[in-house]
């Protein structure tokens, strides 16, 4: 079983957002271990800091690196990612050559009520991901979830069967690039 980050990228309580991870854990069930990484309470990047790491970033780095991927879950907000997420994005590659992300297997999905879904936000992130910050990032398939208040329930079920197999499909991809992404790993070791 590989252990995933997951890295929501809203905060607010009754985050659609959180819901889809929770249904993509519900049905990762015996596959993954989802690790929710609290990202609300750490400061404004601020490269002053980086000599004295305030204990909520030493946090976030450590579990990050403990784990096998990421899974990155994000709202769009004005056409990008959120600034809570890019937060914490600056802060795991921090200081400079101390990236925890790098090599990190990575998924992103997205969760929104519009038509479009987060396909600009997931553009932007996939971007930072594949690129500065070195992670292999899942190409296909892409997850931009439009949510409906009653598809998603608070344990995690969903209510359509179609969505149902579209989502487990993502979570059997996901732990198939995982996989081959540890073997390449433990083979360059």
């Amino acid at each position: 079983m590989f252990t995933v980050a997951v890295v929501v990228g809203s905060l607010r309580k009754d985050s659609s957002n959180l819901k889809l991870a929770r249904a993509l854990e519900k049905l990762a069930a015996g596959k993954l271990k989802f690790n929710y990484i609290k990202i609300g309470d750490l400061p404004l990047f601020n490269q002053d800091l980086e000599g004295n790491v305030p204990a909520s970033v030493s946090t976030l780095k450590k579990e990050i690196e403990s784990a096998d991927a990421v899974l990155f879950v994000t709202p769009e907000y004005n056409r990008s990612i959120p600034g809570v997420l890019k937060n914490a994005i600056d802060w795991a590659s921090r200081p400079y050559g101390n990236n925890s992300w790098s090599g990190k297997p990575a998924a992103i999905a997205g969760a929104s009520p519009g038509a479009v879904g987060t396909g600009i936000a997931q553009a932007h992130l996939r971007s930072i991901t594949s690129g500065f910050l070195n992670m292999p990032t899942m190409g296909q398939p892409e997850l931009y979830f439009t949510f409906k208040d009653d598809l998603v329930d608070a344990e995690g079920n969903v209510s359509n069967e179609g969505t149902v197999k579209f989502l487990q499909s993502y979570v059997d991809t996901f732990t198939g690039w995982i996989s081959t992404h540890s073997q390449a790993k433990s083979k360059a070791a």
